[in-house]
C-alpha cells in the first residue's frame, strides 16, 4: 500500500483527503483521521508534502502489522471527522513486539 492508496482509501470514505496522525494517548496508540483536509485552502502541506506524509505513516502501520485492521476500520466506521473531532482508531500494539516500544516508552 502506497501513500496514494492510502489517500484514495479515505477519499473513497469521505470524500476528503483528510490528514492523519499517530499519536500516544495514556499507554495506547492511536491512528487520528483529522478534520484538515488537502482540499482546503488553509491546510498547511503541499500535495507532493501530504503524500510523502502519508507514506511515513503507512511505513509504521505495515511494519507493526497493523494496516489491514486499520483499512477495515476506516471502511467499517460510521463517525466522520468534523471541526475539533477526530476519528480515533487505535492500534493494538502488544502483539507487535520491539518496533512498537519506541511509541511506548
Amino acid at each position: 500500500m502506497t501513500g496514494s492508496e492510502f489517500q484514495a482509501l479515505l477519499q473513497d470514505k469521505w470524500g476528503c483527503s483528510y490528514d492523519v496522525q499517530l499519536r500516544r494517548i495514556q499507554q495506547k496508540v492511536v491512528l487520528l483521521v483529522m478534520w484538515r483536509y488537502l482540499e482546503q485552502p488553509s491546510f498547511p502541506l503541499s500535495e507532493a508534502e501530504y503524500l510523502a506524509h502519508l507514506e511515513k505513516v503507512m511505513a509504521h502501520l505495515q511494519a507493526w502489522g497493523v494496516w489491514e485492521t486499520v483499512r477495515r476500520e476506516i471502511e467499517a466506521t460510521r463517525q466522520r471527522p468534523r471541526m475539533g473531532k477526530a476519528v480515533a482508531i487505535p492500534l493494538d500494539l502488544q502483539k507487535v513486539g520491539e518496533r512498537a516500544s519506541e511509541w511506548l516508552l
